[in-house]
């Protein structure tokens, strides 16, 4: 076994492949940036070295760096985590030239799966079923239509060296071809180094599902079941789970078969996902081979009981499979929520800044995972993956799955940075999400804007739990309060026993029981019998709530406040749309318009790249551009100037 790894990633997955690490026995060695100096996973580790500057591609992407700093250190293995080099043939090849061992497949099998039209033509060889399309590079738009045409629209243009949501454009009619190919070649560049695109037939209302196998160098391949990761923006996963709640056994069985016959076919070792789009009828169609580890692989290893980054070692260290399939038992159900910062509000944006406060939901063993790579006074930097946290659960059955999840993103207690957790809450606590009733267009279709908390469907939570905090406060044993919510007047009856509460509005009766004490950021309650927990976050002389995707600022006041509010005169304030200014930082990529020109609502203004994603922003109005404030190759800070529209 190997006596000291180095791990040539950074955040979440540098500090869960130490964990497993530091559980073996094996001393750890991190490389870190400029901006990753302080981060989690370079103070988690044995020993860490310095890379190089903050771009990626001077950093994590410098593979000749970080084989000579794993020459030196005396390194005798490599683990990639997933992204930067974890797809790279050339690198894994130049690792293994050098008389390391790499912790993933064989450079040959990273080519061969890597490249997503050599592995369309292997999958065809085997006997897997493939999508329609082309299983050559475009090269212009007369290729591009000429296959669209032979198709039939809708297709996906997909990135051929990438993963990850990277470099993919739907189109839905050839008036949209030519401005989503280049939009993907672009992506494609700067995310792979590799311009690469090619086209598929896009399948309505799929879901996308996926087969984790395991394989040694001795030629033993079994796989652990599927994840279901249909619920997606922008083709990047949100929330993943495993099993499947839309399989049936016979079509779980025979995907499994499919997903070995490849891994057969490039004879493949270490841990690997096949993935396939399924329609609604459950025909299913391979999509990729991920020759990685996965971000969602937490949810097999919770109802595998594998600790699949130790298997990988493992493997990697030439000892083979120490299960076979009839050994594989899943138990219960799992789910993972991805925490990224960013703001949901503006389109899902990227957020940068300093996490103020960080604080996680509670770990449970076997019950409640926390992978994560920051830390409170942590800064996010515009430079990486907006993702910096997966929370994960693990309950006998997909309701109570469900349940748990939601509770833990409710406490999950990050600021500082916008994140996704209310949207995430919205999501899990939706019907749509009980049901299992969603596919990958489903969060594109709800939220094609984002999405802001709304307000609370019974007033009576929100501002129960406002006169108890204020009860708790000013130790308010009992009587009436009045309390204002978007400027409505409300008269409640709050009684207390030691930590039980009763609050009445008209005929409706709340009843908590709290613990909660001044300062704590996070309200657990027990209300009407059922759990909730709520965020606080303080606003002067009131607190603001949120919860479940609900967002309430109740304020206690006089009763002589709440019988005058009505008529109190409430200020105007007027926005213009004619202002155009950065959504976030980043650097400018692409300018579409020029000053005089006139221009349509929608219309493409500036495309500005952001932690390796393009954003192009779009014309609010119609009008005459009267200024462009940016130019390609500037750097833009957010709500920065772009331009003006007359």
């Amino acid at each position: 076994m190997f006596k000291k790894v180095l791990i040539a990633n950074r955040g979440e997955v540098a500090c869960r492949i130490i964990r497993t690490l530091r559980q073996m026995g094996i001393k750890t060695l991190a490389v870190y940036s400029e901006a990753d100096e302080e981060a989690l996973h370079v103070k988690m580790a044995d020993e860490a070295f310095f890379l190089g500057p903050n771009p990626a591609r001077e950093s994590y992407l410098n593979g000749e760096v970080i084989l000579k700093i794993a020459k030196k250190s005396g390194a005798e293995a490599i683990h990639p985590g997933y992204g930067f080099l974890s797809e790279n043939p050339t690198f894994a090849a130049a690792v293994e030239k050098e008389g390391l061992v790499f912790i993933g497949p064989s450079a040959r099998a990273i080519a061969s799966m890597g490249d997503k039209l050599k592995a369309k033509r292997l999958a065809h060889s085997a006997g897997v079923s493939c999508l329609p399309g082309g299983d050559v590079s475009i090269t212009n738009q007369h290729m591009a239509k000429k296959i669209a045409d032979e198709i039939g629209y809708p297709i996906m243009i997909k990135a051929a060296a990438g993963g990850g949501g990277r470099g993919m454009r739907i189109v839905r009619n050839s008036h949209s071809l030519p401005h989503a190919l280049k939009s993907a070649i672009n992506e494609a560049t700067s995310s792979f180094n590799d311009g690469r695109v090619f086209i598929e037939k896009y399948i309505e209302n799929a879901r996308h599902i996926e087969i984790q196998i395991l394989g040694d160098i001795f030629g033993n391949t079994i796989h652990l079941g599927e994840r279901e990761c249909s619920l997606q923006r922008r083709h990047q996963k949100v929330i993943e789970e495993a099993p499947s709640p839309f399989l049936t056994p016979k079509i779980r069985k025979k995907m499994a078969e499919e997903a070995l016959r490849l891994a057969k076919e490039v004879q493949y070792y270490s841990a690997g996902t096949v993935e396939f789009v399924v329609s609604p009828d459950k025909s299913f169609y391979f999509l990729e081979m991920n020759t990685r580890l996965q971000v969602e692989h937490p949810t097999t290893e919770l109802i595998t009981g594998l600790d699949l980054v130790e298997e990988m070692i493992r493997i990697a260290a030439g000892e083979p499979l120490r299960y076979q399939q009839k050994d594989i038992q899943f138990k219960g159900h799992a789910m993972e929520a991805r925490l990224y910062a960013e703001d949901s509000s503006r389109g899902f944006l990227p957020s940068i800044g300093r996490l103020s406060s960080y604080e996680e939901p509670f770990a449970c063993l076997n019950e409640i995972r926390v992978d994560s790579g920051v830390r409170e006074g942590d800064a996010i930097s515009p430079y990486y993956d907006p993702l910096f946290a997966k929370l994960c659960v693990h309950q006998p059955t997909r309701k109570q799955c469900a349940s748990k999840l939601l509770d833990s993103l409710n406490q999950f207690y990050v600021r500082g940075v916008f994140t996704n957790a209310s949207f995430l809450s919205a999501l899990v606590h939706s019907p749509l999400f009980a049901k299992a009733d969603f596919n990958t267009s489903t969060i594109d279709e709800l939220y094609p804007k984002g999405f802001t908390p709304s307000a609370s469907p019974d007033p009576l939570i929100p501002l129960g739990i406002a006169a108890i905090i204020h009860c708790i406060k000013y130790q308010f044993q009992e009587g009436k309060l009045a309390l204002l919510m978007e400027r409505k007047p409300y008269f409640l009856n709050v009684s207390r026993e030691t930590r039980d509460y009763k609050v009445r509005l008209g005929k409706k009766i709340l009843k908590v029981n709290t613990n909660w004490r001044p300062g704590d950021s996070i309200f657990e309650c027990t209300l009407n019998g059922h759990k909730l927990s709520l965020q606080l976050d303080p606003k002067g002389t009131y607190f603001e709530l949120s919860w479940n995707g609900y967002k309430a600022s109740p304020l206690v006041v006089t009763p002589r406040v709440a019988e005058l509010i009505e008529i109190m005169h409430v200020p105007q304030f007027s926005e213009t749309i004619r202002i155009l200014r950065a959504p976030m930082p980043g650097l400018v990529i692409d300018v579409f318009v020029k000053k005089g020109e006139p221009i349509k609502t929608g219309q493409p203004i500036v495309a500005i790249e952001a932690m390796k994603m393009e954003n192009v922003i779009q014309a609010a109005c119609d009008g005459i551009i009267e200024s462009i404030s940016v130019k390609r190759g500037e750097s833009v800070t957010l709500d920065q100037e772009i331009a003006k529209i007359d």
